[in-house]
């Protein structure tokens, strides 16, 4: 059995618990193998971003060039995009592929409150939404995107997390383009340290994916890992910190 290719298309957190960081740990935990064209440097820790540097859109495709020429892909994670320009040019570039699952999260804020997306960034996603196959937004991405209808109408799938939502029980929800529906409900997890949940669950996914799995079935695993590693905690930083790795995946 070849090992899958996954794509990472997003930006570095220097405090390693979200981005690319995390989702190279994802990947690599879940037995793919991480690919990277870096979006954006970010100057972040547990309390916040305090600075952020896009990387050129001319760079950002070209890493993308690089690994798709050689090594080739199994599946594309998109998160942290950078600008509106790059989000253009990742769309176009990503229109070439034939049959490679993409899971794009929207990223527009990160855990500590900071934003990573302006207003013409946003807009954007219009094109990314619609080369992708699921769009992996919390509830206030959501809002922001426009309803569940408004992303469904680009032709992807659609998992609505509630992490944002009221209560001690979560419930995700994945709507698809041909009208199935599923659910998954937990408890929530009593902790702070959930810097980089969004990362690491649709790294999760675009893993199964690329490994052949069913997309309610990626999602379930993906679900599974990232409430093993919110468990596995360390507790660094005074923020929001980062998740652990739980050691059950590592057998």
């Amino acid at each position: 059995m070849t090992v899958a290719r996954i794509l990472i298309i997003a930006g570095s957190d220097s405090g390693g618990g979200a981005g690319i960081q995390a989702d190279i740990k994802t990947v690599s935990a879940l037995g793919g193998h991480a690919m990277t064209a870096i979006t954006a440097i970010t100057a972040q820790n547990t309390m916040g971003v305090n600075a952020v540097h896009p990387v050129p859109t001319e760079m950002v495709v070209a890493q993308m060039d690089a690994v798709l020429s050689d090594i080739g892909v199994d599946a594309v994670k998109i998160g942290m995009i950078g600008s509106a320009e790059t989000a253009e040019a990742v769309a176009e570039r990503l229109e070439k592929l034939d049959d490679v699952p993409i899971i794009f999260d929207p990223v527009m804020v990160a855990t500590s409150g900071s934003a990573l997306a302006d207003e013409a960034t946003i807009a954007a996603f219009e094109r990314l939404m619609r080369v992708a196959t699921l769009v992996t937004p919390n509830l206030p991405e959501l809002e922001a995107l426009g309803g569940e209808e408004a992303v469904l109408a680009h032709g992807c799938a659609l998992l609505v997390k509630g992490g944002h939502g009221d209560g001690d029980m979560l419930t995700d929800r994945l709507l698809e383009s041909d009208g199935d529906r599923h659910g998954w409900s937990n408890r929530r997890i009593d902790t702070q340290h959930t810097h980089g949940t969004g990362c690491t669950l649709a790294s999760a996914i675009a893993t199964g994916l690329g490994q052949g799995m069913h997309l309610p079935d990626a999602i379930e695993r993906a679900r599974d890992y990232v409430r093993a590693a919110l468990a596995a905690a360390p507790g660094l930083g005074h923020g929001h910190g980062p998740m652990g790795f739980p050691i059950e995946y590592f057998a």
